[in-house]
């Protein structure tokens, strides 16, 4: 009888050994000793294949109907011209309306203003189609940037390139600290977004009433610079 419950004993106590092995292995992570972190960047500048512009108009009336179908109409017609340009993404962007007091904060009139946002990757299109809109819309403002297809496609291979800088500097700060080896602890990979980091051109006209005939711009689209970073930690092992 003895004999059975002490073999009962050793096996309770086997399992129990085996059970804390099997959890030491399952949880083996980072100690937190020798662990380093940086992070690496690499960029690539490219040519800016998208445009994007915003034209307005400003008017004034006696009373806020009036207003509004003076804007509506520019607007309206604003849009039937954009037709003609099928490669160029037109939209109507920011309106509003407000009243205007005299000194006695009595409502003399209305003053508004609607704005018409482009975009394309078409610069010659999108260079005749300002042109035409100026006959009647004030240019506020043009920029240049890089089309999401485009800084996608660009990402994805810095991404890559990120990932063996990052294991680039790992190998070489190992080696730095006399360790045999590192394992990666924790990694980071970001990607720049800023795609229209400032206006190539801004204005606004002295006069809210455009050129009759207005010529057709031409474009200098430059370059934007695409970076994408990978960050994060290794622990080295001596």
């Amino acid at each position: 009888m003895k004999n059975a419950l002490l073999n009962k004993a050793l096996m309770a106590s086997s399992a129990a050994c085996l059970l804390t092995f099997a959890m030491t292995g399952a949880q083996a992570a980072p100690t937190g000793y020798d662990q380093l972190s940086f992070q690496t960047e690499v960029k690539e500048e490219v040519a800016n294949d998208e445009v994007r512009a915003s034209l307005y108009k400003k008017a004034q009336a006696t009373d806020a109907k009036t207003l509004a179908t003076q804007l509506n109409t520019t607007v309206n017609k604003a849009l039937a011209i954009a037709k003609r340009y099928p490669s160029v993404t037109v939209s109507t962007g920011q309106q509003s309306t407000y009243p205007r007091y005299d000194k006695n904060d009595k409502i003399i009139g209305w003053t508004g203003q609607a704005n018409i946002d482009i975009k394309s990757t078409d610069f010659a299109a999108t260079s005749q189609l300002i042109a035409a809109l100026q006959e009647t819309l004030v240019m506020d403002n043009l920029n240049f940037g890089v089309s999401d297809t485009k800084k996608s496609a660009i990402e994805q291979k810095l991404m890559t390139d990120a990932s063996r800088a990052f294991q680039n500097q790992a190998k070489n700060l190992t080696r730095a600290w006399d360790a045999r080896s590192y394992r990666v602890v924790t990694v980071n990979l970001n990607t720049n977004n800023n795609n229209y980091p400032r206006p190539m051109y801004n204005m606004k006209m002295a006069s809210e009433v455009a050129d009759a005939s207005v010529p057709r711009q031409s474009f200098e689209s430059g370059n934007s610079t695409i970076s994408v970073t990978a960050g994060g930690t290794i622990e080295l092992t001596k």
